[in-house]
């Protein structure tokens, strides 16, 4: 949760405004008594959240008035804010929040998306509305009454249709957050819907989906980067599982394959332009696009560089920063776990096997409700463990991916194997051929109350992917989780896959 203390005076009535700003005040419902006690709120666990309050032009020039730094903000013309180290623990603060106090240093002077909550605006799950939204996160949630909840929201609502309001939010789409399933849609917004819908994507760019996967392999074919060291990333059901979180977007032009993402700081590219040109060339094209679009925001970047890309690029004068890379082992050794260095591993799936009957089937819909049940419980198993705030979130995002693979598994290019004992799913994984000797795990659940689950399915994993002809397997990075990362280095990978960023500008 991201949003400032709230203040009996909010419930004054919005004033007058003048076009292109927001109105002083907003009715509020959360007592302040609440608010002051809150340990969420203005808090995040990353620093590139994309919870964090978002600043229009005259917002930004209002904080700076009251005391924030003008670095505070990396594009001037509208941006969310720059997060700092919190002094007291572990995560990120927001710069206007004083840890000791809670309280807000720019409170007279905090932007809209600060006043709104605990509402929220943002798209819906199909990323076709605009909804304004109550986020359970906030302590006040359980008091509240329902009624209560949706007269309020009522009440708001009516003054975002006021037209400077919904002329000066369609001037800063990026206030429309992107969808949250545990935020709960209160009152649909088809005013702003229809003055965004206005905002013209740029019509060289299509919707990746699933259908995009042949014109993808041919671009890939082009630029030859698939070899034994490719990234995870090379593949569309890497990027198609999230577009319900970010929307992915695709152009060709000279032969050249373009991948962008739309998140709520602007666009970014997952990966390097794909296609048989320069890429030292084709890389200037993408960023004078990301430059058009972003402005001068630092948003715009290429994720997933490879190494060989690297060296050839930062020889052109590019500049790159490193990146969690893949996990890489040798498939062969995976499936047999021979050796003192697999003996842990071992000892637990013969535990498993002397414990459980276990028997795997391919995944197919009829298991579609018992894996989404396991989740659930894989998700509450994991929130009861040594689980950080960085962990928690990406398990939140999460969800949203792992519905939509147990939804469309084989429209994405998938194969799935479902565990089942004691007459339940009890664990389930997905993956896909990144190359014909690579097998890349994607998605990979088991429950935690049965010992040894987890490395039984990652052996078994293995075994089906050798059996496949793989003598590699890609179990993907491990997104800076202390706890992952050292599961998946006891399992002796072959390499780290050198990965990196680059940012736009040159030397």
């Amino acid at each position: 949760m991201h949003r400032m203390m709230k203040n009996p005076m909010d419930l004054l009535p919005m004033e007058s405004e003048q076009p292109g700003t927001f109105p002083k005040a907003l009715p509020q419902l959360v007592p302040s008594s609440v608010c002051f006690q809150c340990e969420v709120c203005c808090r995040f666990p990353e620093a590139d959240s994309f919870l964090r309050p978002y600043f229009a032009e005259q917002e930004i020039q209002a904080a700076v008035a009251h005391g924030l730094p003008l670095g505070s903000f990396p594009d001037r013309s509208g941006s969310q804010i720059n997060l700092v180290e919190n002094p007291l623990g572990e995560g990120y603060l927001c710069p206007a929040f004083d840890a000791v106090s809670g309280r807000c240093g720019i409170y007279e002077a905090r932007p809209l998306d600060c006043r709104l909550y605990p509402l929220a605006l943002m798209w819906d799950a199909a990323h076709e509305e605009v909804v304004l939204g109550w986020d359970t996160k906030c302590p006040f949630m359980p008091e509240a009454v329902p009624a209560e909840i949706v007269s309020y929201a009522d009440r708001v609502a009516d003054q975002l249709t006021a037209e400077t309001m919904t002329e000066t939010i369609t001037a800063n789409p990026r206030l429309i957050g992107r969808f949250q399933d545990d935020v709960v849609i209160v009152k649909a917004l088809p005013h702003l819907t229809a003055s965004l819908s206005r905002l013209r994507i740029d019509p060289r760019l299509h919707a990746l989906t699933a259908a995009d996967a042949p014109r993808f392999a041919q671009a890939l074919e082009r630029a030859q980067v698939l070899g034994p060291d490719a990234l995870a990333a090379y593949a569309v059901p890497y990027h198609a599982i999230w577009t319900p979180l970010l929307p992915h977007w695709w152009m060709e032009a000279g032969e050249t394959f373009f991948l962008f993402a739309q998140s709520p700081d602007g666009w970014f590219m997952p990966l390097p332009p794909l296609g048989s040109r320069p890429i030292d060339e084709t890389v200037r094209e993408a960023f004078a696009l990301m430059r058009c679009w972003n402005g001068p925001s630092p948003v715009s970047r290429i994720e997933n560089v490879m190494e060989p890309q690297r060296r050839l690029l930062e020889q052109r004068g590019f500049l790159c920063r490193r990146k969690d890379g893949d996990y890489l082992y040798r498939a062969e050794a995976l499936a047999v776990l021979t050796g003192d260095h697999y003996k842990a591993q071992r000892a637990l799936c013969n535990r498993v096997e002397r414990e459980q009957v276990l028997v795997t089937e391919p995944y197919c819909a009829r298991h579609r409700a018992d894996c989404l049940a396991l989740y659930e419980r894989w998700a509450a198993q994991k929130q009861a463990g040594a689980l950080d705030a960085m962990g928690a979130f990406l398990l939140e995002d999460a969800k949203m991916a792992h519905n939509r693979v147990l939804a469309e598994h084989e429209q994405l290019g998938l194969a799935g194997t479902v565990v089942i004992a004691q007459e339940r799913v009890m664990a389930y994984t997905f993956g896909y051929w990144l190359t014909p000797q690579t097998w890349c795990v994607l998605l990979e659940v088991a429950d935690r109350s049965m010992p040894g689950l987890a490395q039984w399915l990652f052996r078994e994993t293995a075994r089906s992917a050798v059996g496949g002809g793989a003598r590699s397997i890609n179990a993907m990075d491990d997104a800076g989780l202390p706890g992952l990362r050292e599961a998946k280095r006891a399992y002796r990978p072959q390499a780290v896959i050198d990965c990196w960023i680059m940012m736009d500008g040159e030397r």
